[in-house]
């Protein structure tokens, strides 16, 4: 029986192991700024709960967001480091596609209309994705994004469009990462790219070189 952990942490600190096709554990820890300090433990007692060692696991999935920067890197780089010390497999999902797989399969959303699904994306902007149901392998068509914009923009893309798309306020989890995974697992279409879906340039930059003072001299 294959054994994976799934983590993301693109809004707050998800993690879940799933044994088969049965999530086992799941922590969810709803703290949108504490992510390094809060992967440690829940890795740890989620392991605990499913009674399972980090050396029992065949593949780690992550969510690739998209995100911000500095919470999204913490549990790729979690991810990473796992598949890396239990010699499992390491694939990561698009986050939206879990959320638009929630939806679509759990009653939130019908598959006669189109399903949009966004998340913060802070500075007053979202990010989001389109998507027009599941396909025969069960895994959500996304039809555009990820994308970043200000709502007021996404307003007017959807209007120029004439799209009046369904949404969800349904949240990320480890278990739905999980869901999807499974689903493109059967359809052979998991990925092994574990690249982080910024969408844009992180908050923190490289400072300036020091600027020269005075005047050159020749040689």
């Amino acid at each position: 029986m294959s054994v994976f952990l799934a983590i993301d942490t693109t809004t707050g600190t998800s993690v879940a192991v799933v044994a088969g096709d049965r999530v086992v554990a799941e922590i969810n820890v709803d703290d949108r700024m504490g992510h390094s300090e809060n992967i440690g433990s829940a890795l740890a007692e989620v392991l605990k709960r499913a009674d399972v060692r980090a050396i029992d696991l065949t593949a780690v999935v992550a969510g690739r967001g998209p995100a911000p920067f500095t919470g999204l890197r913490v549990g790729i780089a979690a991810a990473v480091m796992f598949a890396e010390g239990s010699g499992a497999r390491l694939s990561g999902v698009v986050s939206l596609d879990a959320i638009a797989l929630l939806a679509l399969s759990q009653g939130g959303a019908s598959e006669a209309q189109s399903l949009l699904v966004t998340t913060d994306a802070r500075r007053s902007e979202v990010y989001w994705a389109l998507y027009s149901g599941l396909n025969a392998d069960g895994v959500p068509v996304r039809v555009e994004g990820p994308l970043v914009s200000k709502p007021a923009a996404l307003d007017e893309i959807l209007a120029a469009r004439n799209l009046k798309p369904q949404t969800t306020d349904l949240r990320i989890t480890g278990a739905a990462v999980a869901e999807l995974a499974l689903a493109l697992s059967a359809s052979g279409s998991l990925d092994p790219d574990v690249s982080a879906l910024y969408l844009r340039a992180p908050d923190a930059v490289e400072p300036k070189a020091p600027g020269v003072f005075g005047k050159r001299v020749s040689s």
